[in-house]
């Protein structure tokens, strides 16, 4: 029985350029990453609370096995991609005028390096 899920579309459109890659359907690459995560989470050699606590600093990534790692990976790149509330929130506090982030002019000139000082 075919079911309509909603999945974010970064995933739905990494889902079409492997399909592509790969000569799949859409639906097929999708169900292919399904049976491989329901493998990986089945295998004794994977799991994911040892990823979730390499990804708060609980543990080390090189407690990881190969398999927790690649997950540990792509988690901790789309985690980095983002900035939470709390880092926005402190980065608006530094973006004011001599803190150091954001006090950039747009378009200015760096100053000129004078040779003889």
């Amino acid at each position: 029985m075919a079911e309509s899920v909603n999945i974010p579309d970064e995933l739905f459109y990494a889902a079409c350029c492997e399909a592509n890659s790969n000569n799949r359907s859409v639906a097929d690459q999708i169900a292919r990453w399904l049976l491989i995560g329901r493998a990986a989470e089945a295998s004794d050699s994977f799991d994911y609370d040892r990823v979730v606590d390499a990804l708060e600093g609980r543990c080390d990534t090189t407690q990881l096995t190969d398999l927790e790692a690649a997950v540990w990976l792509d988690a901790f790149c789309e985690k980095m991609g983002h900035a939470s509330d709390a880092d926005e929130a402190f980065l608006a506090g530094r973006r004011r005028p001599g803190k150091g982030v954001g006090t950039e002019v747009p378009n200015a000139q760096p100053p000129a390096h004078d040779d003889n000082a």
